[in-house]
């Protein structure tokens, strides 16, 4: 199982990657377009990403920043954003890398930020949950990046277990 969500930190690093690589194309006024996805624009879209991930990171670790709110903003500079991005996705790899088959069957408990509520549960499932709701959102920011002219992006698990990055996972 350790090796599943290994596989799954170095592919979203890899997929995000990939992401940030074509929005560094957008003009900035491209970047912050509300486009209809469920957090407007890329911006807003990229940006929940990452304030999902360190709310999620908060929740395993009891470490780090973890904003109160889903729509937070925590960078409207795209350059700002990568650096994050690309630091958070270390920090997952780094967590994930660390974790035991203990770990992994063991329970957490967390507040929700939606309705405040305490949950406790085990730590597979979530982490399963942490990274669908990447690949989710990822998804939206490929329509926008599509929706504003730029080539489709090919971001399936398969692609990244053919690339050097990820063979040692297929």
């Amino acid at each position: 199982m350790k090796q599943h969500f290994a596989m799954m930190a170095a592919y979203n690093a890899w997929a995000n990657r990939q992401v940030y690589d074509a929005a560094a194309e957008l003009s900035d006024e491209e970047f912050n377009r509300n486009m209809g996805a469920f957090f407007g624009s890329m911006c807003g879209t990229l940006n929940h990403v990452l304030t999902g991930d360190r709310i999620w990171l908060k929740r395993f670790t009891g470490e780090g920043d973890a904003p109160s709110k889903l729509d937070t903003v925590l960078f409207p500079e795209f350059e700002a954003l990568r650096f994050a991005r690309q630091a958070e996705d270390q920090r997952i790899i780094d967590w994930v890398d660390g974790l035991d088959s203990e770990a992994l069957a063991g329970r957490f408990t967390y507040v929700t930020v939606t309705d405040m509520r305490t949950v406790s549960q085990r730590l597979a499932p979530a982490l399963s949950h942490f990274f669908n709701h990447q690949t989710h959102h990822r998804g939206q920011a490929h329509m926008i990046l599509t929706a504003l002219g730029q080539p489709s992006l090919t971001l399936d698990l398969i692609y990244f277990q053919r690339t050097a990055d990820g063979r040692a996972f297929a």
